[in-house]
């Protein structure tokens, strides 16, 4: 799919009450590390081998929000977003958010948010069939408080097929959102310095026709 805007963002939009309210709630919970993919069903139970793996493709800390206050003032900036940039992608529900801290040496390497996975197995009637669209990226802290953990986006020229990075340095202020298509690969850069605290939120509906 060739896209004229590969992510929409908004520079240092929302309040710094809001981004300290959601910093503290991640905070005020258990954090546990991140996995990829199904891992997380058996954590506790991998291998050795398995961990090592993980931590060379994804390293970070991670816990659940869900209060309804965050879903309301995100919400509208992804709609925004989605008919700015001309995606105009069908969503209709919110995944539970993700409150990442990334320390010294952490990050989380190329992925995608979905590859056409459709959700609502029997673990969880609750995604009733739907799928990721739309991926939100909230940073929550300033800038000068941590060094790396850039977000980029990796994408294929249509001249030549070869993979280019583009950064998101157009949003870097705490209170910053980057909202973009799942389907997307990305990453996040290693943190050298600091900590960076983000949230994250995916946006679902039903599969693509």
């Amino acid at each position: 799919m060739n896209l004229e805007y590969q992510y929409w963002w908004f520079d240092g939009v929302l309040p710094k009450r809001f981004c300290d309210l959601v910093l503290a709630s991640g905070l005020g919970v258990e954090r546990h590390k991140a996995y990829i993919g199904n891992m997380g069903d058996k954590a506790g139970t991998h291998t050795q081998e398995e961990i090592e793996a993980l931590h060379k493709k994804r390293h970070s800390d991670i816990a659940w929000l869900n209060q309804q206050w965050i879903y309301r003032m995100i919400h509208p900036f992804v709609e925004i977003a989605n008919e700015n940039a001309g995606w105009n992608f069908e969503w209709d529900w919110t995944e539970s958010a993700q409150f990442t801290e990334y320390k010294p040496g952490q990050f989380y390497g190329w992925h995608q948010d979905c590859l056409n996975k459709v959700y609502g197995d029997d673990k969880d009637k609750s995604y009733n069939g739907k799928m990721r669209k739309l991926s939100c990226s909230i940073l929550l802290n300033n800038p000068e408080e941590y060094e790396g953990g850039d977000l980029q986006f990796k994408l294929l020229t249509a001249k030549d097929g070869e993979k280019m990075v583009m950064t998101a340095n157009e949003a870097r202020k705490k209170g910053s959102i980057i909202v973009f298509p799942s389907f997307n690969w990305h990453q996040v850069t290693p943190v050298t310095r600091g900590v960076r605290y983000s949230l994250v939120t995916w946006h679902l509906g039903q599969p693509w026709k």
